[in-house]
């Protein structure tokens, strides 16, 4: 069970469940942000005298994601305990969990290509910890049995009155290209992009009555602004297999997102890449990320996308503000108080954002808030 702040329940399916009937339409609005990262400078401003903090860090989206009554982000860490450390192999302090899950995220996505930096028992304990910590996540396991029972993830949200409407059941699966050269140790197991694995995936989810399939896809190649062909290769082959929604992470940058319409007049969103929530890199692109709305309604006739749209989000740190902790800001309305230095690198990554989306998204808009 999800227990949320939000209006609604959710649950996360370990096992097939009945549709039962419909009496009105249903609504739900799922939010996604990119990859949450602890550099050492992040790991060193969050030091206290007897722990860590990270309070301030979320505090200006902290709001906009508890809107939301599912918010999904890649966990780009581990939490493989002390020493806590970060590039090339992370292991971040046990608060930084804490302070993800209090700003109102409610599954993260462990499949990417850091996932075994602290090895097989760096994996173990991140899973014991989210486990612990009661947040929900897709993509790693302790071993084959745990994968069958609890992937994919199905999560069943639901407002208003527990017995009606309908809940909207909702399938995350989640793969990664690789991961840095790490070989994952029987019994456990990494989801990697497979082909044939994933077909066999995407039919679970329908037999465990998943009204939408969202596949998170860590992929593509770091700092690029546009997917590779093969990229979108892939996205157009998941929506052919079945999946509704790709949302994609990995290059550290933003790139396109798009709406796709099949033959019968379906939307797709696809997202390739969600670039960084929340991190210390500072190479153009990558001090910066997304946040993405999908608004999924349930009806007699089927479950469809009613809406989607993003937002851009900025992180700033010590060096430029002069204050302690890194912080995220909404790009388009950060607080006045920003430094010159603030100003123009913030400004810098709309600019250059919003040129790219203008030139190469479609079928979606920026939101603001």
């Amino acid at each position: 069970m999800i227990h949320l702040s939000k209006l609604l329940r959710a649950t996360a399916l370990l096992t097939g469940m009945a549709l039962s009937g419909l009496s009105t339409a249903q609504t739900v609005d799922l939010l996604f942000a990119g990859d949450l990262m602890q550099h050492q400078a992040q790991i060193d401003a969050a030091r206290t005298s007897s722990a860590y903090c990270y309070d301030s860090c979320f505090a200006r989206v902290k709001p906009e994601i508890e809107r939301a009554d599912l918010a999904v982000a890649n966990l780009e860490v581990t939490f493989a305990g002390k020493p806590y450390r970060g590039y090339p192999q992370f292991s971040a302090p046990d608060e930084y969990l804490t302070a993800i899950k209090e700003a109102g995220f409610d599954v993260l996505l462990t499949a990417n290509n850091h996932c075994l930096d602290g090895g097989s028992k760096g994996l173990e304990r991140t899973l014991h910890m989210l486990d612990s910590a009661d947040v929900v996540h897709a993509g790693t396991y302790r071993n084959a049995e745990e994968r069958i029972r609890r992937y994919p993830l199905v999560c069943e949200m639901r407002k208003g009155d527990w017995m009606e409407p309908s809940a909207v059941r909702v399938a995350f699966l989640n793969y990664t290209y690789g991961t840095n050269g790490l070989k994952v140790r029987a019994p456990q197991v990494v989801n990697y992009i497979d082909t044939v694995q994933i077909k066999q995936d995407i039919r679970r989810a329908h037999d465990r009555g998943a009204d939408v399939i969202i596949a998170c896809m860590h992929w593509g190649v770091e700092y690029r602004d546009l997917p590779e062909d093969s990229v979108r290769r892939l996205a157009r082959w998941l929506i052919a297999q079945g999946v509704d929604h790709v949302i994609g992470s990995h290059p550290h940058v933003v790139q396109p997102l798009e709406v796709l319409t099949d033959e019968i007049g379906e939307r797709h969103l696809v997202v390739y890449s969600l670039g960084n929530y929340i991190s210390n890199m500072s190479k153009a692109g990558t001090d910066g990320g997304l946040m993405v709305r999908l608004q999924l309604t349930k009806d007699p006739q089927g479950t469809r996308m009613s809406h989607c749209a993003y937002s851009l989000v900025w992180t700033s740190r010590p060096v430029l503000s002069g204050r302690k902790q890194y912080e995220i800001y909404p790009a388009a309305r950060p607080p006045k108080t920003l430094t010159e230095a603030e100003r123009q690198r913030l400004n810098r990554f709309v600019k250059e954002s919003r040129r790219l989306f203008e030139k190469h998204n479609s079928g979606i808009n920026e939101y603001f808030f």
